[in-house]
């Protein structure tokens, strides 16, 4: 795609600090570096965002997230890590080119925030929804 920073990068036409490269992955570090070490990972197939691939295509994708995670914590130090994808904007995707985070942790108080607001089981309501979306 023609306007896509990431098929950019790809084809060599804007520079990227290249972790990890075969024929189908590319991975790169995040000029915004959340946290030290924020890599992307991206098909270097054109999709829109996860919603848009096809299975064989995921695979590919997330069959080298392990490999790379574990580089990246090795090489950094970190602690942990959060595994990243954001589809759409409403879910804060802002590059239209499918790409998952890998976001080393070092300490609770670093720059990456992310919370989950737990809420009562109502177990009824939660059976009807798992039906629906099962035969969607």
């Amino acid at each position: 795609m023609a306007d896509c920073i990431f098929c950019k990068i790809i084809a060599g036409e804007i520079p990227a600090s290249k972790v990890y490269e075969d024929d189908e992955i590319l991975a790169f570090l995040d000029i915004s570096q959340v946290t030290l070490g924020h890599t992307l990972v991206v098909p270097k197939k054109h999709f829109r965002n996860m919603l848009e691939m096809d299975g064989e295509a995921a695979s590919q994708l997330f069959a080298r997230i392990p490999d790379i995670a574990r580089k990246v914590m090795k090489a950094t130090g970190a602690k942990g890590m959060n595994i990243i994808n954001n589809n759409e904007e409403i879910a804060g995707q802002s590059v239209f080119h499918t790409h998952v985070h890998l976001a080393p942790r070092y300490t609770e108080n670093d720059d990456l925030k992310l919370t989950f607001v737990a809420h009562e089981p109502n177990f009824p309501a939660l059976a009807e929804l798992a039906e629906k979306i099962s035969k969607a």
